[in-house]
Order: structure tokens, then C-alpha cells, then sequence
């Protein structure tokens, strides 16, 4: 972690054996979008994101079907899984009978007392931890009318810690906390007072957030921003569409950080008058090829002379432009001089070496 960032610690939790708070690193949770009971469907997403980089995985289970599904998917995969359960306390029963890693409920969702009493005695017999999720756009009335019918950063934090009593007074302490808003500033000043509050592991993330193009802004400010301050154990980039594209925005938002070393760091300039060579369609040809390496080290790809040569030579590998042409560079040193054309398989001829050299 960079000197300015000085991580809360709060009491770890395990998801299968993902150590989720204390001194782990900050791990990165998606959701799957098919059918749960789609059993081959959903394994087939749990595989791609864990390419990806997904540590955990999170699924829907609004009916027994996706319940008793669970056995089956954790026979075909390794990574750990959490059921996503509302209200009905036999599918929390039956997910955990079926393997499941972890639950994410809220008890005061759950109808009886005893009903959550029975989740907690088996959660607790299976060392299965429970987050519990807050979003604004479902707070209790009672807490809506205690704050002037709006969602608020405090009434996000008093339904947490509702929520929260019931499983203490239980003496089940393996908890997550989420406090999720469309609404960046209303997030980060909700998990803000919430780690002030409580030392259980908070999971960030900002819900609904939209699709991959405004997704990914929203969510890095929000995310990014308290990361920063050394708040948060787990992240989710919540976004419409393709999962996959949840687990490259949250490592690249920790990756921005210093908090997560995947795959390259690419350096490209903005263009400008300056420029002499295609420097646009050189840098997406280098983002794109790069998205297949896993290994993490840094890339230049720069347009002109004036800071060029110097970024380049501060990447392990890196181009610097000219007029339609370009330098190559290789930890500090010039490689090779080449035309435009040939620039980035230049480029990836020096990656490909670096690679196979750190094999």
C-alpha cells in the first residue's frame, strides 16, 4: 500500500478460503447473470470471471432450484461462492447444506426471529460468514420517515447496525457489511461513519451504477475514494452487462492504487500538436494485445520527444514517436530505431523477451 493510504484494520472474515479484512489484500467479488439452476451456463461464467481475476463469486438464489444447484456448481469449481438470499430463511438453510461459502441477508428481512436463529446456529456450525447489504433505494420506512423520507448516509449506517444487533445478540460476530447508493458522495459517507462505527470487513461498491461507460467512472471515484483513505477489505464494480467487465475495472482500480500488481500498467501520453505518428491507433492496438498478458509490468507508449524518451525510460518497455518513426526502449536503453509501421511489433517483440525471461 502507498504511504498515504494507512489501511483500517477490522476483524477478518473467511469466504472459503479467501481471508476477506485484517492484513489480506483487498479482494474483488462479481455476480453472476445466468440462471443459477442453469447449471452449465453458470459454471461457464464462474470460470471466465476467475480468469479474469475474480476472487469470489457471488450468485442468486430466489428459489430452492438455484438452492439445490449449488452442490453441483461447487463440485465443478474452486473459487468460493456466496448465495445472494432475501427473505425466505429454508434457502439459506438449503444453500449451506449444499456447499455454499458464505450468505449475503439481511436477518431483518428474515420473518421470525427463530427463522434467523436457524441460519446463525448452522452459519456458525459451518464457519460461514453473513454480509449483510444495505442499499438506499430499500432502507425500512421507519428509518426512511426518521430522516425526512430520503435516504441518508446515517440511515444507511443505523439499518446496518439493526441488522447487525440481531446477529450479535445470536453471538454470531463472522459479518460483512455493504452500504451501497447509486449516489457516490452518499457511499463514501456512509462507509466513512460505518468504519468509524464497527470493525467488521466492509465490502465497497456502488450499486446500480450503470453501464460500462458510466459504471466504471462511478465507480472508481466512489471506490477509488475510499481506498484511498484506507477503507474497504472487499470491492465490487457493480455494472450492466457482461460480469467479466466488473473484475477489469476493479483491478484497475487497484492496480491505480498500488493495491493489487495485474497484468501491465500501460503509460500513453495525450496527443497533441506535437504528435507525428498515429499515436491513438498505436496505443489501442498495445491496450488490446496486452489485455491477454497477466504478468504485471509497465509500458510506455508515448508520441513525441518531449516527454517520450523520458516516461519510456522509466516503463520496463516502452515507444517513444517521431516523425514517422519511433524509438524503442528497454528498461532505460534504446532498443532499436523503426518506422511507424513497425512500431508495435517492435514493442511486442521486447515484451514477449521480458516475458520469457522472468519464466
Amino acid at each position: 500500500m502507498t504511504e498515504f493510504m494507512q489501511r483500517r484494520m477490522t476483524n477478518p472474515v473467511y469466504v472459503g478460503k479467501v481471508m476477506v479484512g485484517g492484513t489480506a489484500p483487498i479482494s474483488v467479488q462479481s455476480m453472476t447473470n445466468t440462471k443459477t439452476d442453469d447449471v452449465a451456463g453458470t459454471v461457464a461464467q464462474i470460470m471466465q470471471l476467475g480468469s479474469a481475476g475474480c476472487d469470489i463469486v457471488r450468485l442468486a438464489v430466489p428459489d430452492m432450484s438455484a438452492a439445490l444447484a449449488i452442490k453441483e456448481i461447487k463440485s465443478k469449481v474452486q473459487i468460493p461462492l456466496i448465495a445472494d438470499i432475501h427473505f425466505d430463511y429454508r434457502l439459506a438453510i438449503a444453500a449451506m447444506e449444499n456447499g455454499v461459502d458464505a450468505l449475503r441477508i439481511n436477518p431483518g428481512n428474515i420473518a421470525e426471529a427463530n427463522h434467523v436463529a436457524i441460519i446463525v446456529k448452522e452459519a456458525k456450525k459451518r464457519s460461514i460468514p453473513i454480509r449483510i447489504g444495505v442499499n438506499a433505494g430499500s432502507l425500512e420506512k421507519s428509518i426512511l420517515e426518521k430522516y425526512g423520507g430520503h435516504p441518508t448516509p446515517a440511515g444507511m449506517v443505523e439499518s446496518a447496525m439493526q441488522h447487525i444487533a440481531i446477529l450479535e445478540k445470536l453471538d454470531f460476530r463472522d459479518i460483512k457489511v455493504s452500504l451501497k447508493a447509486n449516489d457516490v458522495p452518499m457511499t463514501i459517507n456512509a462507509y466513512r461513519l460505518m468504519s468509524e462505527t464497527v470493525n467488521y470487513p466492509l465490502h465497497l461498491g456502488i450499486t446500480e451504477a450503470g453501464t460500462i461507460k458510466s459504471g466504471v467512472i462511478k465507480s472508481a471515484v466512489g471506490i477509488g475514494a475510499l481506498l484511498a483513505q484506507g477503507i474497504g477489505d472487499t470491492i465490487r464494480v457493480s455494472l450492466t452487462g457482461d460480469p467479466v467487465e466488473e473484475i477489469k475495472a476493479a483491478n484497475e482500480i487497484l492496480k491505480s492504487l498500488g493495491l493489487r500488481e495485474y497484468g501491465p500498467t500501460l503509460i500513453s501520453c495525450p496527443t497533441c500538436g506535437r504528435c507525428n505518428i498515429n499515436l491513438a491507433e498505436i496505443a489501442e492496438q498495445v491496450e488490446q494485445k496486452l489485455s491477454q498478458v497477466r504478468k504485471p509490468f509497465k509500458v510506455a507508449v508515448m508520441g513525441c520527444v518531449v516527454n517520450g524518451p523520458g516516461e519510456a525510460k522509466e516503463a520496463d518497455v516502452g515507444i517513444a514517436g517521431g516523425k514517422g518513426q519511433g524509438l524503442v526502449f528497454r528498461k532505460g536503453e534504446i532498443v532499436k530505431r523503426v518506422s511507424e509501421d513497425q512500431l508495435v511489433t517492435a514493442l511486442f517483440t521486447e515484451i514477449d523477451k521480458l516475458i520469457e525471461e522472468d519464466n
